[in-house]
């Protein structure tokens, strides 16, 4: 199945992506990771992109939709894929419209996350990541055994720029501003399914309930 989770920043789509990859061998495509690995590299779209998200800004359509196009033609998203973070904007669901029908493809389903501002902001601002591999904590649901210190590799957790809630809050309103459009944009088109906010595991037995029976109606 080609499907989209969209929510807000810090709704947990990440990790429900993370989780399918696993079930169903479909790839997890987060543009979040892919701009930060860009980053972190440095590299020319790196570059361009922190501009942006360090202001907590959406970086450019043009820039994403090429980032998307050029991810989703690889091999591995043939079968399927979960995208995760994008689109973004009224603009970037159409383009990837166009995307997917140059190669005979489209969207089966969006799966809407639907989390309070507040809630955001606590798990968001409270979010430490790991240095040198990524593993992640929060300061209360998930704490590492030694305050700021990875459990796995020891290396030192650290709170992204990103995570600052200065920057958080405006990572809302321009959710709210940009995004939420989507709603009603795939809700016209019979694509759009809420999930209900809870715990990991009862977000994800939902999410396979959801997916078992639409694909038994297909």
């Amino acid at each position: 199945m080609n499907l989209i989770f969209l929510g807000p920043p810090g709704a947990g789509k990440g990790t429900q992506a993370q989780l399918l990859e696993q079930r169903e061998g479909i790839p997890q495509v987060s543009t979040g990771d892919i701009l930060r690995t860009a980053m972190a590299a440095e590299t020319p779209l790196g570059q361009q992109a922190r501009q942006y998200v360090d202001q907590g800004e959406l970086v450019p359509d043009d820039v994403m939709i090429a980032i998307i196009e050029d991810r989703l033609n690889q091999p591995d998203a043939r079968r399927g894929f979960v995208l995760d973070g994008f689109p973004r904007t009224l603009r970037q669901a159409r383009a990837l419209d166009r995307v997917l029908a140059a190669t005979g493809r489209r969207i089966d389903l969006v799966l809407y996350f639907d989390v309070a501002d507040d809630v955001i902001v606590r798990r968001l601002t409270g979010r430490r990541v790991c240095r040198q591999t990524s593993h992640i904590y929060h300061v209360e649901s998930s704490p590492p055994r030694r305050p700021g210190r990875c459990d796995i590799d020891g290396s030192e957790l650290y709170q992204r720029d990103d995570d600052q809630e200065e920057t958080v809050r405006r990572r809302l309103e321009v959710y709210h501003r940009e995004t939420e459009p989507l709603v009603e944009f795939y809700r016209r088109r019979g694509l759009f399914e809420p999930v209900r906010n809870g715990d990991i595991e009862s977000v994800h037995r939902r999410l396979v309930e959801i997916l078992k029976t639409r694909a038994g109606s297909r």
